[in-house]
């Protein structure tokens, strides 16, 4: 009789390890065709990150996102994974680095160190991306009909002085290093809100190839403007692929990333956001029109209104820790729209036509579309986190003095010190210096660091460092709870 006990408890215990075996990693491998099922969800420090695939389950054996074609063995996915809201995070990299060391594909020489010159089996070749989640983006110099003239300050990744790499090598590059964007919720990014461009007061952008006008919120330094495009420059340069991707592979990349919807859907405090009429997690991105500002329509963030109207008798039934947290997060929307402040000398707000200089306004001014907190209108704006004085410390970074040939940049003055000059590098607009293109906030409690360049080690970072570029004043109170309004994003 013992012995049965004892082979029964045997027999659960292997049965209980057997499982924990045979749950998949939460990092997905190129090429390894598992099933990417109709919801997936993953634990982060915030809370739970969900992710729903319209339409249902779907095989990744054979797929172009998912499949590696080229030698050095990413694909898509590498740098975009479903555990990392469809972008990378910092943890996760130093994990497939302790794993795999240079041999893991994410290191690849090409962008995933510090420059292709140097040692790869060295950790410290590979910095950028270990300590801050960055991959090098190399920007053909000069651009054609350039107003201004740039120079290498600083450049501590080597890459921007290498004789093969750099700026005065045969084929003359900038390297610039930025965040992998998160490949999802493709609905909203792709939406167009407006038939002209407000703060430049230009028509949209055209796609080259369909004649079409196009969002012009896709690429960080809108370099490109449709998806189709983004997939052909990432095919040629970060993933190396031996052969251009068929009008079948970009149907169906299309296919899977306009079907995929992510949004954190439960917060560490115990409280489902979705829960008691709140409208949070990615259910609600999924049902929802796209576009639409949120000033005409549902305010921004308005998705938490309900837990300020819940009767104090029932809120009196939560736990106090839900509670509290719930009160901090529909403060924290309330903040995001309502606080207003002097937005001064960014460029794509106060010029080249903008709104005037200063102007009055809160988060929404940009962050303005309902549902995702992204800019209705075209996104490329100088926040200061690439351009000195505004810009933190980041001695890891390169740094540029741009000097611009004709007119002045209209709040630099003629010469700008840079780590990326951003849109610049694409118009060849000294005015354009520093102007990023806008993120989504949705999915930001699994993808830290944060802004185009990681400036932001977390969401505290994010706050501190508007808060200092324009000089808000919040009180400690609203740090808070715009900390945890984004977390429940």
């Amino acid at each position: 009789m013992r012995f049965g006990v004892l082979a029964l408890a045997v027999a659960l215990l292997g049965f209980g390890l057997a499982a924990a075996t045979d749950k998949p990693d939460h990092w997905w491998q190129p090429g390894e065709g598992r099933t990417f099922p109709a919801k997936l969800e993953y634990e982060n420090e915030g809370g739970t990150l969900r992710l729903l695939l319209e339409g249902g389950p779907m095989e990744t054996k054979g797929h172009p996102f998912f499949e590696p074609i080229g030698p050095n063995g990413r694909a898509c996915v590498t740098c975009h994974q479903p555990a990392n809201a469809m972008s990378l995070a910092v943890p996760d990299v130093q994990r497939q680095w302790t794993r795999n060391g240079a041999k893991d594909p994410l290191f690849a020489a090409v962008d995933g160190s510090n420059c292709p010159s140097l040692p790869q089996g060295d950790r410290a070749s590979h910095s950028l991306l270990l300590d801050h989640g960055l991959i090098r983006i190399a920007r053909p110099w000069p651009v054609k009909g350039a107003d201004f003239a740039i120079e290498v300050v600083r450049d501590p990744s080597t890459c921007n002085l290498d004789p093969v790499w750099g700026i005065k090598s045969k084929n003359p590059h900038i390297s610039v290093f930025r965040r992998p964007r998160p490949v999802a919720n493709f609905k909203f990014i792709e939406a167009m809100g407006f038939a002209y461009d407000p703060k430049a007061g230009m028509p949209l952008a055209l796609d080259p190839e369909t004649n079409k006008p196009v969002a012009g919120n896709l690429m960080a330094d809108g370099r490109v403007p449709t998806l189709t495009a983004q997939m052909r420059d990432a095919a040629a340069t970060h993933l190396a692929f031996t052969r251009n991707l068929d009008a079948g592979d970009i149907a169906r990349i299309l296919d899977f990333e306009r079907r995929l919807f992510v949004a954190q859907q439960r917060d560490s405090s115990g409280t489902m956001l979705d829960a008691d009429g709140a409208e949070g997690g990615p259910m609600k991105l999924l049902v929802s029109a796209p576009g639409r500002l949120g000033s005409q329509g549902t305010p921004v963030w308005s998705e938490f209104e309900a837990w300020e109207k819940l009767p104090e008798a029932e809120k009196a039934k939560l736990p106090k820790e839900v509670r509290e947290f719930r009160d901090s997060v529909a403060r924290g929307a309330r903040v995001f729209r309502d606080k207003t402040f002097l937005i001064t000398d960014s460029a794509g707000i106060n010029s080249p036509v903008g709104f005037g200089n200063p102007v009055r306004n809160s988060c929404v001014f940009c962050h303005n579309m309902s549902y995702m907190g992204m800019d209705v209108a075209p996104g490329q704006v100088d926040l200061g986190t690439t351009n000195l004085p505004f810009a933190d410390p980041q001695p890891y970074l390169p740094l540029f003095r741009v000097t611009c040939k004709g007119k002045p940049h209209p709040h630099y003055g003629r010469v700008i010190y840079t780590h990326d000059p951003g849109y610049a590098l694409t118009t060849g607009k000294c005015a354009d210096v520093g102007r990023i293109t806008l993120q989504t906030l949705r999915g930001l409690s699994a993808r830290a660091p944060y802004f185009s360049n990681g400036s932001a080690k977390d969401l505290r970072g994010v706050i501190d460092y508007y808060d200092r570029r324009y000089s808000i004043g919040y009180t400690e109170q609203e740090k808070r709870d715009l900390v945890n309004l984004m977390r429940a994003l």
